[in-house]
């Protein structure tokens, strides 16, 4: 919201007209009664113009003006006295106490908005021009600086001191980075006299990042809501900063870095304020560049005596080392902060190529791939910015290093390097040690674990393992299967004689150990019953082996098959086989029963016939024709149920026709004898 006018008249139907008349104009105002209430407001609130009626009770606006001009922070703020009286005693007193303008009452509506306007445009002009005039003096300042050392240090500390004066935000910063890198470097801090070259990972500071792909200014009006930072928002601290601005370092549209800004408030710079900003980081950039090459000319003309003298001083610092040094079985590296290779032994030069004695050009860096080179420096960062004794030791990491033409995977532990001076504390000693067929075997070994993990729990046989002390260490799918437990009921729970009978579990570990069964440490085919989860006896067949290490027994690994399947499909065939036999007598007592019919068949109707001619011929002999009546009838009783045999047997008792075969009851009864 902007500042308001601050009306002050005692009399209320003035007030509530000049309101009136401000509030038509779009003008936002405050009216107050009293001299006492107006300087209050002064004093707590910024106020863009003020109207004051001379002619009140004490304090009158001749004091409040008084109070208005010897007070720094309302200084410069635009008066208009309005005045009653006819005389120009008052308005020359005024316009002596500092008034800017002055109107008489009563006054038109329009001529009052017409002096505020005409004032707040006056004021803002001249408020410009000391912005300008004081950024000509900031950029004259820093000119004068950047021009007059080729310290980079000095250099970059007075821009960001300056900068933060200037736009009044609580910290700017400078973070160089080196080929568009994932890694940048603050290398100066407003707040931070002593800060030197602290690594950051760029990935942690996607609004750098932006800035130095884009090569635009960046803000950031609220850190807690913005998306930008989502992705790391629960790595900033809350009291970090609330707002920030990123302007880029670019010399011939290559950004070296950026001006980072950072503000506990929410109060961004204005567009005159980054206007400033941004001409500074252009000629910081235009500063940085020609400091380098006066630098590097300047070092030219001594570097082959400060190398000398530096080579001697850290050999010097390392010969106490040297015999273990160059005894060792692990390559062992000496590199500074940027991973410079100050020393190295043989072993280390035989590991990566001989490239390493050349202390001037080798890095590290050289060997590595670009993740690699990222996590060294990470590495590195954290044990040249941590002074606790306890950082000074990093735990072994794995690096892909291409050397001799090869890809091979070395270990490499960092320590911080003690010294008396202070240059070494930085010092980084590296060892190294050749891992590849180790991480090869290992991978192999994992690969093969694996895959008899798979194979095991794949396995339709119970798989159960114990250690010597009957432990259970293993126990896969189908053992859950036979057994009704779950592995995690079992594993390092339960021991493997509750699965067993009684005393079956020695008796099984005596078997194995004798040589009846397959040989010592070995049982194959052994069929006995295990007790199930609730209780029940599970029938198995168990080849089991002990487990042996160095001639050690250490456990037991058995296979069981469950019997139960099988033993239900055993007497499923045993009663089919039954019921097989049976029917087979069945159909032999049946072809018997016909073939017996048939072959009475024959002899009954011979019997019919010759008792038919008999009852024919005995017609006129009374005495015997009821006995051949009784003969007759008994054989048709008896060829009728010969039928009938014949007929339920599926063997009628007729005469041998063509190729129907049927059982000879002769044969078969010499065969049975």
């Amino acid at each position: 919201m902007p500042a308001p006018i601050l009306i002050l008249d005692d009399d209320a139907v003035s007030r509530r007209v000049i309101t009136q008349a401000l509030e038509r104009a779009g003008l936002p105002c405050v009216a107050v009664n009293s001299g006492q209430e107006a300087m209050a407001w002064l004093r707590q609130h910024e106020v863009k113009l003020a109207l004051l009626d001379l002619m009140m009770p004490p304090p009158d606006g001749y004091s409040v003006l008084r109070s208005i001009r010897g007070t720094e922070e309302t200084r410069e703020l635009p008066v208009i006295v309005l005045t009653a009286a006819d005389g120009d005693e008052e308005v020359t007193r005024a316009f002596e106490m500092g008034a800017d303008d002055f109107l008489r009452k009563p006054f038109k509506s329009a001529e009052l908005i017409a002096r505020i306007r005409s004032l707040l445009r006056l004021r803002e002009y001249v408020d410009m021009l000391a912005r300008r005039e004081r950024d000509a003096r900031v950029v004259l300042e820093l000119t004068q600086t950047l021009s007059s050392t080729l310290d980079f240090r000095e250099i970059l500390y007075t821009v960001v001191r300056r900068i933060a004066d200037v736009v009044k935000v609580e910290r700017c910063s400078i973070v160089l980075v080196k080929d568009e890198g994932r890694v940048g470097y603050v290398v100066a801090a407003s707040d931070d006299r002593e800060l030197r070259d602290l690594p950051i990972d760029l990935d942690n500071y996607p609004e750098i990042r932006r800035v130095l792909e884009t090569g635009a200014p960046l803000i950031i009006d609220d850190a807690a809501t913005d998306p930008m930072l989502d992705v790391v928002r629960t790595t900033i601290p809350k009291a970090a900063f609330k707002s920030a601005v990123c302007i880029p370092i670019v010399y011939e549209e290559r950004p070296l870095g950026v001006l980072f800004l950072r503000s506990q408030s929410n109060r961004n710079p204005r567009l005159e304020e980054l206007s400033l900003v941004r001409t500074v980081a252009s000629a910081t950039a235009i500063a940085l560049r020609n400091a380098r090459i006066m630098q590097s000319l300047r070092d030219q003309t001594r570097e082959s005596t400060y190398l000398r003298f530096e080579a001697e001083r850290r050999i010097r610092a390392l010969e106490p080392y040297a015999d273990f040094f160059h005894a060792s079985a692990d390559g062992i590296l000496v590199v500074d902060e940027l991973a410079n290779v100050l020393f190295s032994n043989p072993r280390a030069r035989e590991m990566l190529g001989d490239r390493l004695h050349d202390f001037a050009n080798a890095s590290f860096f050289d060997w590595l791939t670009e993740e690699g080179r990222r996590k060294l420096t990470l590495l590195i960062g954290e044990l040249v910015t941590d002074a606790g004794p306890s950082s000074r030791l990093s735990r072994a990491t794995d690096f892909e290093v291409q050397a001799r033409g090869q890809v091979r995977t070395i270990s490499v532990s960092l320590v911080a390097m003690m010294s008396e001076h202070k240059d070494d504390e930085r010092a980084i000693l590296l060892s190294c040690r050749d891992v590849t067929q180790e991480r090869s075997t290992e991978r192999e070994l994992t690969n093969t674990k694996e895959f008899l993990e798979r194979v095991i729990e794949s396995s339709v046989d119970a798989i159960v393992s114990a250690d010597i002390a009957g432990n259970l260490l293993l126990f896969n799918r189908a053992a859950e299967r036979v057994f009704g437990y779950s592995t995690n009921e079992v594993v390092g729970k339960l021991n493997v004689r509750e699965l067993y009978e009684g005393s079956l579990a020695r008796q099984i570990m005596s078997l194995m150990r004798s040589q009846e069964h397959g040989g010592y440490g070995r049982l194959e085919g052994f069929e006995t019953e295990v007790r199930g989860k609730h209780g029940e006896r599970i029938p198995v067949l168990i080849s089991a082996a002990l487990i042996i290490h160095q001639g050690v027994v250490v456990g037991s690994v058995g296979v069981l098959t469950d019997l139960r399947e099988r033993r239900r499909m055993q007497a499923k065939l045993d009663a089919a086989q039954e019921e097989l036999r049976n029917r087979e007598k069945q159909s032999l007592i049946a072809e018997l029963a016909g073939a017996a019919a048939h072959e009475l068949n024959q002899p009954l109707t011979s019997v019919l016939g010759y008792a038919e001619i008999i009852r024919r011929r005995a017609k006129d002999a009374q005495p015997h024709l009821r006995e051949t009546e009784a003969l007759v009838r008994e054989a048709e009783r008896m060829a009728e149920i010969v039928r009938k045999v014949g007929k339920i047997t599926k063997y009628e008792t007729k005469a041998y026709v063509g190729d129907a075969k049927i059982i000879d009851l002769d044969r078969s009864v010499e065969d049975d004898s």
